[in-house]
């Protein structure tokens, strides 16, 4: 499948490191397994995908663009933010906890079986990366896609890593004005605004 508008998310399973203050020892985390039905089931999600974790445009602009914007995303009718990546649950954790992230939440596609599901596996092996995402984002509705975005020139052995599509304004923007969900509440309020004009009249 492609993440083109009104498809459905393959059912995938990932495997995610939790904190878990009855783990003794040193490393207080456990397994715990995180599927697609978990993160798109009955809920308005937002997920980005981007290249790797700690490399330099994800971690000074898309992550933290979006955990900046959480709120306004919340207050527009998200229910959740993910950030995944072709990376494991170690590393991913390690940056979320390092980029000081509180709301986003992180997903490891390790094996990258979600990015290949949805064709958006590339080839970085010129920059010795192996497998990676090329970087998109979507806004689902109980898993079924309602807008995705794909930065330009989506290839094997990319030379440059576009950004601006997927940036978390722009997404958000979209989010406010131009989404069914926005459109239906412009309705509403032009709606009530003439019922309340019709009333002033009378």
């Amino acid at each position: 499948m492609n993440i083109g508008v009104g498809n459905r998310m393959p059912l995938v399973k990932w495997n995610t490191r939790v904190r878990d203050e009855t783990v003794e020892g040193d490393n207080p985390y456990r397994w715990e397994s995180l599927t697609t039905a978990d993160v798109f089931k009955d809920k308005r999600v937002v997920l980005f995908s981007l290249p790797g974790a700690f490399t330099p445009t994800c971690t000074t602009k898309q992550l933290p663009g979006f955990e900046s914007l959480y709120d306004d995303f919340i207050e527009s009718g998200v229910d959740e933010i993910y950030c995944m990546s072709v990376n494991d649950s170690f590393v991913m954790n390690a940056w979320s906890r390092w980029a000081n992230i509180k709301n986003v939440k992180v997903i490891p596609d390790g094996s990258g079986e979600f990015t290949s599901a949805i064709s958006m596996l590339v080839d970085k092996g010129n920059l010795t990366f192996g497998q990676r995402s090329w970087r998109f984002a979507m806004l689902c509705n109980d898993g079924v896609i309602e807008q995705s975005w794909i930065e330009p020139g989506m290839c094997d052995n990319a030379q440059d890593d576009p950004y601006g599509e997927t940036a978390p304004e722009k997404i958000l923007e979209y989010i406010q004005l131009e989404s069914p969900l926005a459109k239906g509440r412009e309705l509403q309020l032009t709606l009530f605004e003439g019922l309340d004009s019709k009333d002033k009249m009378s």
